[in-house]
């Protein structure tokens, strides 16, 4: 099969004929349609995430269907269609997997990272850790829900009731977001970089009150915002955007240090919370919102091949949404 390697040095990966991997007890194997490019892989390709498994093959946005099954498989059947997510599988029987925070499971793996992934054209996962696709999304456009969907869904989840809500950073994540946001009767005030006008003129696009540079107070005091983009300046710039009692969710996996900051700025019961990853129950509740009405993915595909230029193209910023690769 073709694939997309990672051998522990980039930013470029190779592009080889590999064997085809053969599932396990518990797995299936999957004939992947599309892989969504997400800035994680950018973190591994970039060592800013360690110890990722190598050579390892990226992505961990699946969309496939069942070729075959491993000893053990019971849910899912030749033909079925799927997605595979970031999380990969975890213990079940640690303190965190028993009280529902298998995504803080000291044994989880991860798919793109510590288990191969999707820039490939076949690949193996956990039965367990699919998702059914519902049928209304095309697998190029569904591909972008099983991480930036899954991950800004649980990050809205940490905002509680919040009715005004900042997006900082509005690229794939947030594009998907501010749908269900909307669809909840919220209203979003999008960041971008400054000077970013297509940028910002993208989420007025989509529905965003207001859009302005990350350097700018939006008009009105906010009750949360959702911090996408990886750089740690943007916590006291969120912090001072939100009102007494606010939440600042920080929605990336890795993130630049965080500069000092006044106390002031967190008084007033303002909090800071992170994401770490995701569980499955956060799958089974975002599909299911993606089945009660359909989220618009906004999408710029790529064939397998030319994978080192879409994740070139997520880097410097010439991507609206999400890039796919189409396998």
């Amino acid at each position: 099969m073709k694939a997309l390697i990672f051998n522990g040095t980039g930013p470029e990966l190779v592009f080889e004929t590999i064997d085809k991997p053969e599932p396990a007890p518990g797995q299936v194997l999957l004939s992947v349609h599309a892989c969504a490019v997400c800035r994680t892989d950018l973190h591994i390709i970039d060592c800013e995430l360690p110890e990722p498994k190598l050579p390892l093959i990226p992505g961990h946005e699946i969309i496939g269907t069942v070729e075959s099954a491993g000893e053990g498989v019971k849910h899912l059947s030749i033909g079925d269609r799927v997605g595979v997510p970031w999380l990969g599988g975890a213990c079940g029987v640690c303190a965190y997997c028993r009280s529902g925070r298998e995504n803080l499971c000291s044994y989880a793996q991860f798919t793109g990272y510590t288990l191969d992934g999707g820039y490939a054209e076949y690949t193996v996962a956990n039965e367990r850790f699919c998702f059914p696709v519902p049928d209304g999304y095309d697998s190029i456009h569904a591909a972008p829900l099983l991480c930036a969907g899954l991950i800004g869904y649980r990050a809205l989840c940490m905002t509680g009731d919040a009715g005004y809500l900042g997006f900082y950073g509005f690229g794939a994540a947030a594009h998907i977001l501010i749908q269900i946001v909307r669809h909840q009767g919220k209203e979003v005030f999008a960041f971008t970089r400054p000077g970013d006008d297509s940028g910002q003129e993208f989420a007025v696009s989509l529905g965003a009150v207001w859009a302005g540079g990350s350097d700018q107070k939006p008009p009105i005091e906010l009750d949360a915002a959702i911090i996408f983009a990886p750089a740690g300046g943007l916590v006291p710039a969120a912090l001072k955007a939100v009102e007494r009692g606010g939440i600042v969710v920080c929605a990336g996996i890795h993130m630049s240090d965080i500069p000092s900051f006044p106390y002031r700025l967190l008084w007033e019961e303002r909090s800071i919370k992170s994401v770490a990853n995701l569980t499955r129950q956060d799958g089974e509740e975002f599909f299911a919102l993606a089945d009660e009405f359909c989220i618009q993915t906004e999408v710029t595909s790529y064939p397998l091949e030319q994978g080192n230029q879409a994740l070139d193209d997520l880097r410097n910023g010439r991507i609206h949404g999400a890039g796919v690769l189409k396998v």
